[in-house]
């Protein structure tokens, strides 16, 4: 693989730089990628996950600081986009060495990267790094944090799901629409609340037995199906991928039944080309990163002293950004996340321009 070619080949600007850190004694092996500092300091999650292979941690660190970019960039924030990886087995090799150690290393990049949860960190471990380094967000309300970030994240996937929905049927309301929801995860289990609240009928699936045993005792009048081949083939209204990427490809949206796509899962499209896919088949998709924005806007507040309700404002206009781009895609005829993009890049450009201005420093 190389290394720059794949780096560059991420958007129209590339990455301004990716760290790798390496702590043996703890068995740290972490990836951090900064996209853009654009509009501000880099924020983006931390993936705790086993990678089959170096190449393939590294790619995925790439793809999730891009989009944190334009996550960011939609959802008003005056921050960069960035996005670490550790590679490994969170349940074998997590310990509170090996997430300080980690800690120790965002410290040393000076501000330029924000952290916060994401596939197998949690609240509790944002703590733990936080002993090492102010540059956190997602802690606990017990140490002034926000606390669970994908509460938001859960909001903001609803808020654009009732866009899309008015926007094909005419209705902000989910009541009486078939929702399927593929993963129970941190996210999920909120999304389904939300669904559930607003009238929606709803078919589930996840890996985890776990987390199909808390549908059954919470929701028991959502269906369980045995796995995503068999959700995505049923009649579905909604699909709402909220596992991990790569959820739309040229196997499954061929099979796909839903009129609409709305989930939180990050990097839904496998690659360039799926949108276009999902176009041609007449199936509406909003894209990832402006529907699960809440959670970046809820830790983002954080940053200036957390405050839910404003945070959960915030969020909630997340409905009327993604009115405005399927509005701006059907206009000027381009797949929703090619206008998203559009938006996106625009924001970062004419704002990020400012920063060409000088300002006086304290003392000059």
């Amino acid at each position: 693989m190389s290394f720059f070619a794949n780096a560059d080949d991420q958007g129209p600007t590339g990455h301004e730089q990716v760290v790798f850190c390496q702590d043996r004694q703890s068995g740290l092996r972490a990836v951090i990628g900064i996209y853009s500092t654009a509009l501000g300091p880099a924020l983006g999650g931390t993936r705790f996950f086993p990678y089959p292979d170096e190449q393939s941690a590294v790619e995925d660190v790439l793809n999730l600081s891009r989009a944190m970019a334009y996550k960011n960039a939609l959802a008003g924030l005056d921050l960069g986009g960035g996005k670490a990886v550790i590679w490994g087995d969170p349940e074998q090799l997590k310990s509170e060495a090996l997430l300080r150690a980690y800690g120790r290393f965002i410290e040393s990049l000076g501000g330029r990267y924000y952290t916060a949860c994401d596939v197998g960190t949690y609240v509790p471990d944002m703590d733990v790094i936080a002993r090492e380094t102010r540059y956190v967000t997602g802690r606990s309300v017990e140490h002034g944090g926000a606390g669970d970030s994908s509460i938001l994240t859960a909001w903001g996937v609803f808020q654009g799901m009732r866009a899309a929905s008015e926007h094909v049927w005419g209705t902000p309301s989910l009541s009486g629409r078939r929702v399927g929801v593929a993963g129970l995860g941190k996210v999920g289990k909120y999304l389904v609340g939300h669904l559930i609240e607003d009238g929606a009928s709803v078919v589930a699936t996840d890996v985890s037995e776990a987390s199909l045993a808390w549908a059954r005792s919470t929701y028991p009048q959502v269906d369980l199906v045995d796995d995503t081949d068999a959700l995505i083939t049923s009649d579905l209204d909604v699909y709402a991928p909220c596992a991990l990427g790569g959820a739309l490809n040229d196997d499954t949206v061929p099979r796909l039944r839903a009129k609409v796509v709305v989930g939180a899962a990050n990097n839904q499209l496998a690659h360039p080309g799926v949108e276009k896919l999902l176009e041609e088949r007449g199936i509406l998709y909003a894209p990832d990163y402006l529907v699960n924005a809440g959670g970046v806007i809820q830790v983002a507040d954080e940053i200036e002293g957390f405050n839910f309700e404003r945070a959960k404002h915030r969020a909630s206009k997340i409905y009327d950004t993604t009115k405005k781009i399927l509005r701006l895609a059907e206009s000027d005829g381009v797949p929703p996340a090619a206008a998203a993009d559009r938006l996106a890049e625009r924001r970062m450009a004419e704002v990020g321009r400012l920063r060409g201005i000088l300002l006086p420093r304290h003392g000059f």
